[in-house]
Protein backbone atom coordinates (compact mmCIF):
# COMPACT_ATOMS: atom_id res chain seq x y z
CA UNK A 1 0.00 0.00 0.00
CA UNK A 2 2.82 2.16 -0.16
CA UNK A 3 3.80 5.07 2.37
CA UNK A 4 0.23 6.33 2.94
CA UNK A 5 0.47 8.27 5.94
CA UNK A 6 3.91 8.85 7.43
CA UNK A 7 4.78 6.15 10.53
CA UNK A 8 6.51 7.30 13.57
CA UNK A 9 8.91 4.77 15.50
CA UNK A 10 9.93 5.31 18.63
CA UNK A 11 11.81 2.55 20.83
CA UNK A 12 9.30 -0.29 20.55
CA UNK A 13 6.46 1.38 19.14
CA UNK A 14 4.42 2.86 16.27
CA UNK A 15 3.20 6.27 16.31
CA UNK A 16 1.88 8.54 13.66
CA UNK A 17 0.69 12.31 13.20
CA UNK A 18 -2.82 13.39 14.05
CA UNK A 19 -2.65 16.34 11.41
CA UNK A 20 -1.14 14.21 9.00
CA UNK A 21 -4.36 11.40 9.14
CA UNK A 22 -6.62 14.69 9.58
CA UNK A 23 -4.77 15.84 5.83
CA UNK A 24 -5.29 12.06 4.56
CA UNK A 25 -8.84 11.74 5.34
CA UNK A 26 -9.56 14.88 4.05
CA UNK A 27 -11.35 16.14 6.73
CA UNK A 28 -13.67 19.14 6.20
CA UNK A 29 -13.77 20.38 9.99
CA UNK A 30 -11.03 22.44 11.42
CA UNK A 31 -8.23 20.22 13.13
CA UNK A 32 -8.74 21.89 16.31
CA UNK A 33 -12.34 21.47 16.45
CA UNK A 34 -12.07 17.80 14.90
CA UNK A 35 -9.53 17.13 17.07
CA UNK A 36 -12.25 18.10 20.43
CA UNK A 37 -14.81 16.01 18.97
CA UNK A 38 -12.03 12.74 18.26
CA UNK A 39 -12.04 13.14 22.05
CA UNK A 40 -14.83 12.41 23.11
CA UNK A 41 -14.77 9.02 21.95
CA UNK A 42 -12.82 7.78 25.51
CA UNK A 43 -9.03 8.10 24.43
CA UNK A 44 -6.55 9.10 26.82
CA UNK A 45 -3.96 11.48 27.16
CA UNK A 46 -0.60 10.09 27.54
CA UNK A 47 -1.35 6.97 27.04
CA UNK A 48 -3.31 7.00 23.11
CA UNK A 49 -2.10 10.65 22.30
CA UNK A 50 0.15 13.31 23.58
CA UNK A 51 0.58 17.18 22.62
CA UNK A 52 3.43 18.00 20.35
CA UNK A 53 4.19 21.43 19.07
CA UNK A 54 5.20 21.88 15.69
CA UNK A 55 7.16 24.61 14.07
CA UNK A 56 6.53 26.22 10.65
CA UNK A 57 7.28 29.15 8.37
CA UNK A 58 4.21 31.41 7.33
CA UNK A 59 4.05 33.02 3.90
CA UNK A 60 5.48 36.14 5.24
CA UNK A 61 8.39 34.30 6.84
CA UNK A 62 7.96 34.27 10.10
CA UNK A 63 7.82 31.53 12.57
CA UNK A 64 4.65 30.41 14.10
CA UNK A 65 4.09 27.27 16.61
CA UNK A 66 0.86 25.32 15.99
CA UNK A 67 -0.03 21.66 18.17
CA UNK A 68 -0.29 18.56 16.79
CA UNK A 69 -0.77 14.85 18.15
CA UNK A 70 1.31 12.02 18.72
CA UNK A 71 -1.22 9.04 18.74
CA UNK A 72 -0.93 5.39 18.50
CA UNK A 73 -1.94 2.99 15.61
CA UNK A 74 -5.03 1.51 17.88
CA UNK A 75 -5.66 5.23 17.81
CA UNK A 76 -5.65 5.60 14.17
CA UNK A 77 -7.33 2.63 13.44
CA UNK A 78 -10.26 3.69 15.13
CA UNK A 79 -10.25 7.20 14.32
CA UNK A 80 -10.33 5.95 10.76
CA UNK A 81 -13.05 3.37 11.12
CA UNK A 82 -15.14 6.01 12.60
CA UNK A 83 -15.30 8.82 9.59
CA UNK A 84 -17.22 5.75 7.96
CA UNK A 85 -15.38 7.29 4.45
CA UNK A 86 -14.00 5.39 1.39
CA UNK A 87 -10.61 7.31 2.65
CA UNK A 88 -11.31 5.92 6.38
CA UNK A 89 -11.63 2.42 5.10
CA UNK A 90 -8.24 2.79 3.45
CA UNK A 91 -6.42 4.42 6.17
CA UNK A 92 -7.48 2.12 8.91
CA UNK A 93 -6.60 -0.89 6.43
CA UNK A 94 -3.10 0.65 6.07
CA UNK A 95 -3.01 0.65 9.64
CA UNK A 96 -3.89 -3.27 10.12
CA UNK A 97 -1.00 -4.11 7.61
CA UNK A 98 1.49 -1.72 9.51
CA UNK A 99 0.71 -3.52 12.67
CA UNK A 100 0.76 -6.57 10.82
CA UNK A 101 4.37 -6.53 9.41
CA UNK A 102 5.42 -5.02 12.98
CA UNK A 103 4.54 -7.98 14.79
CA UNK A 104 6.08 -10.72 12.29
CA UNK A 105 8.29 -12.87 14.01
CA UNK A 106 11.07 -11.16 11.85
CA UNK A 107 10.88 -7.63 13.04
CA UNK A 108 10.19 -8.76 16.85
CA UNK A 109 13.43 -10.37 16.65
CA UNK A 110 15.24 -7.67 15.38
CA UNK A 111 13.61 -4.87 17.61
CA UNK A 112 14.96 -7.46 20.38
CA UNK A 113 18.36 -7.86 19.09
CA UNK A 114 18.80 -4.16 18.52
CA UNK A 115 17.15 -3.43 22.45
CA UNK A 116 20.16 -5.85 23.56
CA UNK A 117 22.83 -4.22 21.71
CA UNK A 118 22.24 -0.96 22.52
CA UNK A 119 22.36 -2.58 25.86
CA UNK A 120 25.47 -4.00 25.41
CA UNK A 121 26.94 -0.44 24.34
CA UNK A 122 25.47 1.40 27.53
CA UNK A 123 27.48 -1.48 29.67
CA UNK A 124 30.07 -0.98 27.87
CA UNK A 125 30.11 2.88 27.73
CA UNK A 126 29.89 2.39 31.63
CA UNK A 127 32.54 0.11 32.01
CA UNK A 128 35.05 2.72 30.46
CA UNK A 129 33.87 5.37 32.05
CA UNK A 130 34.99 3.85 35.65
CA UNK A 131 37.62 2.03 33.85
CA UNK A 132 39.42 5.49 35.00
CA UNK A 133 38.58 5.58 38.25
CA UNK A 134 39.72 1.43 39.10
CA UNK A 135 43.25 2.13 37.83
CA UNK A 136 43.43 4.86 39.91
CA UNK A 137 42.23 3.11 42.58
CA UNK A 138 44.61 0.51 41.79
CA UNK A 139 47.77 2.84 41.81
CA UNK A 140 46.75 4.41 44.51
CA UNK A 141 46.70 1.57 46.75
CA UNK A 142 50.29 0.23 46.13
CA UNK A 143 51.73 3.73 46.45
CA UNK A 144 54.06 5.02 49.34
CA UNK A 145 53.29 8.72 48.76
CA UNK A 146 51.26 10.51 51.30
CA UNK A 147 48.87 13.21 50.70
CA UNK A 148 47.22 16.11 52.65
CA UNK A 149 43.54 15.66 53.70
CA UNK A 150 42.84 18.79 51.41
CA UNK A 151 44.59 17.19 48.21
CA UNK A 152 42.26 14.04 48.69
CA UNK A 153 39.66 16.18 48.68
CA UNK A 154 40.57 17.89 45.06
CA UNK A 155 40.98 14.04 43.95
CA UNK A 156 37.56 13.35 45.01
CA UNK A 157 36.05 16.10 43.30
CA UNK A 158 37.89 14.76 40.04
CA UNK A 159 36.02 11.53 40.35
CA UNK A 160 32.21 13.24 40.05
CA UNK A 161 31.81 13.91 44.06
CA UNK A 162 31.17 17.64 45.14
CA UNK A 163 33.26 17.76 47.91
CA UNK A 164 35.68 20.51 49.72
CA UNK A 165 38.54 20.65 52.51
CA UNK A 166 36.52 21.97 54.85
CA UNK A 167 33.09 19.19 54.42
CA UNK A 168 35.67 16.29 54.04
CA UNK A 169 37.01 17.18 57.34
CA UNK A 170 33.70 17.72 58.96
CA UNK A 171 33.06 14.46 57.14
CA UNK A 172 36.05 12.59 58.71
CA UNK A 173 35.37 13.67 61.83
CA UNK A 174 31.39 12.89 61.93
CA UNK A 175 32.12 9.47 60.45
CA UNK A 176 35.18 9.11 63.40
CA UNK A 177 37.65 8.69 61.21
CA UNK A 178 39.20 12.22 62.91
CA UNK A 179 39.04 13.16 66.52
CA UNK A 180 35.93 15.58 66.54
CA UNK A 181 36.42 16.48 70.43
CA UNK A 182 38.50 20.13 71.10
CA UNK A 183 42.01 20.19 72.09
CA UNK A 184 45.74 19.55 71.00
CA UNK A 185 44.60 16.42 69.37
CA UNK A 186 41.53 17.56 67.37
CA UNK A 187 41.20 17.09 63.70
CA UNK A 188 44.44 14.28 64.53
CA UNK A 189 43.02 10.33 63.52
CA UNK A 190 41.35 8.28 65.37
CA UNK A 191 42.71 4.66 66.62
CA UNK A 192 40.31 3.36 64.01
CA UNK A 193 41.94 5.25 61.64
CA UNK A 194 44.77 4.65 62.78
CA UNK A 195 44.76 0.84 62.54
CA UNK A 196 43.02 0.52 59.22
CA UNK A 197 46.35 2.07 58.08
CA UNK A 198 44.57 5.27 56.74
CA UNK A 199 46.95 8.24 57.87
CA UNK A 200 50.26 8.92 58.97
CA UNK A 201 51.48 11.73 60.93
CA UNK A 202 54.16 14.05 59.97
CA UNK A 203 55.83 15.74 63.18
CA UNK A 204 57.36 19.07 62.34
CA UNK A 205 59.33 20.80 64.41
CA UNK A 206 58.63 24.19 65.31
CA UNK A 207 61.62 26.65 67.10
CA UNK A 208 59.58 29.79 68.75
CA UNK A 209 61.69 33.32 69.19
CA UNK A 210 61.29 32.12 73.45
CA UNK A 211 63.83 29.21 72.27
CA UNK A 212 60.49 26.75 72.85
CA UNK A 213 60.62 24.14 70.33
CA UNK A 214 57.27 22.66 69.57
CA UNK A 215 55.83 19.75 67.58
CA UNK A 216 53.24 20.30 64.64
CA UNK A 217 51.96 17.04 64.03
CA UNK A 218 49.86 17.24 60.68
CA UNK A 219 47.97 14.33 59.50
CA UNK A 220 48.37 12.96 56.05
CA UNK A 221 46.38 10.39 54.13
CA UNK A 222 48.53 7.05 52.73
CA UNK A 223 48.18 5.22 49.68
CA UNK A 224 45.57 3.08 51.39
CA UNK A 225 43.95 5.84 52.78
CA UNK A 226 43.46 7.49 49.67
CA UNK A 227 41.77 4.45 47.99
CA UNK A 228 39.67 3.70 50.56
CA UNK A 229 38.07 7.48 50.69
CA UNK A 230 37.97 7.63 47.43
CA UNK A 231 35.73 4.37 46.80
CA UNK A 232 34.26 5.18 50.25
CA UNK A 233 32.75 8.64 47.89
CA UNK A 234 32.26 6.49 45.11
CA UNK A 235 30.17 3.87 46.10
CA UNK A 236 27.82 6.60 47.95
CA UNK A 237 27.38 8.64 45.19
CA UNK A 238 25.85 5.60 43.19
CA UNK A 239 23.63 4.52 45.47
CA UNK A 240 21.98 7.96 45.27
Amino acid sequence: MGNLISINYNNDRQTTSLRSLHEFLEVGTRYNDWFSRMSEYGFIENLDYRAITQKRVTDQGNETTYTDHEISIDMAKEIAMLQRTEKGKQARQYFIELEKKWNSPELVMARALKLANNKIVQLEEAREKDKGKVLFADSVAASYTTILIGELAKIIKQNGVDIGEKRLFKWMRENGYLINRKGIDHNSPTQKSMELELFEIKETAINHNSGYVSINKTPRVTGKGQNYFVNKFLSKAGSQ
